[in-house]
Order: C-alpha cells, then sequence, then structure tokens
C-alpha cells in the first residue's frame, strides 16, 4: 500500500533531477521479478532515464525486453536508471538528445536498429511544463518549447519508426488527466496533452489495418522529477491531496499499465486510454 509521502520543501531548479528529490519516487515493485510478457522484444522510452519513464522502463527490462531511453540533461538520472535494468539482467542503450528536433529522432530508431535489430514497442512519454498564472505571460518560446517535446516528438518518432513497426507492435504515449479536465495554471501543458489524445486516436484509426496498435496512459498527478522543478514551495507541499485517494501517486503504480498495452494481453485494445489519476472521474 502507497500511502502520503512527506514531500513539504522539495523544490528543485529546471530541469529536475530524481536523485535529488526527497523523498525518492518509488519506480520498483522490488517483489515483482517479471514474467517473461515481452521477451526477445525491443521498446524505446524516452524520458525513460527519470518518473514515470524510469519505471516503465525498469519493468520492461524485468519482463525481457531490450529497452532504449532517451533522454535530454539528466546524465546521472539516466546512468543510475541504466544500473538498475542491468541489475535485473537487462539490456539497455542509452541516448542522449533533445527530440525537438526531428534529425535526431530519426538517428534514435536507426540507433535502436543497429544496436537490437528490430523494433517492437514506441513509448512516447517525454515532457515539459512551464506553469503560469496568468495567460498572457505563455511566451511564443515557451510555446514552441511545450508544443515541440510534448507532441512534435511523437509525430517525428512515430514518423521515423513505422518502416520497422509490424502487426503486433504497439505504440504507447503518455497523455494527461490535464487533457481532460484543463489546468488554469498549465494551458499550454494541457493543451499540448489533449493533442497527444487526439493523436493517440487519430492514428490509432489510421495503422488498425497494419495490426499496430496505439494507446495511451493518461497519468493524474505523479511524484516526478517534473514536480519539484516547476511548482513552488505552496503547490508541492499540496501536491496530489486534491485526489480522491488524497495523495499523489507513484511512478511504479503506472508501470504495470504501460506493460499490459504492450503485451498480448492487450491485442483487442487500440486507440484507447487507461486513466491512472487516484480516483479522477473523467470522461474519453
Amino acid at each position: 500500500m502507497y500511502t502520503q509521502n512527506d514531500i513539504k520543501g522539495q523544490t528543485q531548479q529546471i530541469p529536475g533531477k530524481e536523485s535529488k528529490m526527497e523523498p525518492q519516487p518509488i519506480y520498483d515493485n522490488v517483489n515483482c521479478k517479471g514474467f517473461g510478457r515481452l521477451k526477445g522484444k525491443t521498446a524505446i522510452i524516452t524520458g525513460g532515464d527519470s518518473g514515470i519513464g524510469r519505471a516503465v522502463a525498469v519493468s520492461y527490462a524485468k519482463e525481457g525486453c531490450n529497452v532504449v531511453i532517451v533522454y535530454n540533461i539528466a546524465d546521472g538520472d539516466a546512468n543510475d536508471t541504466k544500473k538498475v535494468i542491468e541489475s535485473y539482467n537487462g539490456n539497455v542503450l542509452l541516448i542522449k538528445g533533445n527530440i525537438k528536433d526531428s534529425s535526431l529522432c530519426k538517428e534514435i530508431i536507426e540507433t535502436n536498429i543497429n544496436k537490437f535489430g528490430s523494433l517492437d514497442i514506441l513509448v512516447n512519454n517525454a515532457a515539459e511544463q512551464h506553469p503560469q498564472t496568468n495567460f498572457e505571460d505563455i511566451t511564443d518560446e515557451q510555446l514552441d518549447d511545450t508544443f515541440r517535446t510534448n507532441i512534435f516528438s511523437m509525430f517525428y518518432l512515430t514518423r521515423a519508426a513505422l518502416p520497422y513497426l509490424k502487426e503486433g507492435s504497439a505504440i504507447i504515449n503518455t497523455s494527461s488527466v490535464t487533457a481532460y479536465k484543463g489546468s488554469k495554471d498549465l494551458i499550454d501543458y494541457s493543451s499540448s496533452k489533449g493533442a497527444v489524445t487526439s493523436f493517440t486516436r487519430s492514428l490509432s484509426a489510421n495503422l488498425a489495418d497494419k495490426k499496430i496498435r496505439v494507446n495511451q496512459v493518461a497519468p493524474g498527478p505523479i511524484w516526478t522529477p517534473l514536480i519539484p522543478s516547476t511548482f513552488d514551495k505552496q503547490k508541492v507541499d499540496t501536491f496530489g491531496q486534491d485526489t480522491p485517494l488524497k495523495r499523489p501517486g507513484q511512478p511504479v503504480e503506472l508501470a504495470e499499465a504501460y506493460v499490459f498495452l504492450a503485451t498480448d494481453s492487450s491485442t483487442f485494445m487500440t486507440g484507447q486510454a487507461i486513466h491512472i489519476n487516484g480516483g479522477e472521474i473523467v470522461n474519453g
């Protein structure tokens, strides 16, 4: 049973680093050693160095999957995640770079193919947010950064990946509860996540004939480096307490959903969203 952690006073500079978080997010269920459900498969996970991405990367590795972790800045977090995966005898490749760049996204796919020879799962997870109380304070630069990271990269990576994906492959996108309920201080972020939801639904229809499934997970408040690095002390102190469960979620509490969507257990699901948000009732 996960309970409310004392996260009072925890703030960081952008970009946040998981290694500096107190308390540390829970990303691994050490009692679960995996069942080989992804044995022989290969996955690319953006933002896989920390937060939700780290939890997914570790869970995939425990299921026998080769894991490619794409990250931008946090070398320490990425190498920590690599060490955890290797402790489970997993195969992992780190790729550093900014996925706002379409040429890098193409290079990521090619590097993966050169390393592992195939691609079965693409997890579009990386995101950034920049809270603004006043709408007019959202600059052109902020708007461009948010959309390029949160949705343009999904177009870039998916476009580059499609020649290598085949029947039975899975694309899994990370949306957000804010795509469904909005957020008065995260207007550009929630708008980009709304675009992710539309992208998921539209792409699933486009790829249905190829038997490539496209689904998404829509998290609520999750304790990741994004939180202490973008919110002030007051919001961090009360983070997640407005959910019906009265606490933020831990990254490990999302990982199994990403495993499910990547395995043959979800072969009749495409274009769908799994809501893991502490009890918020949302449409869609």
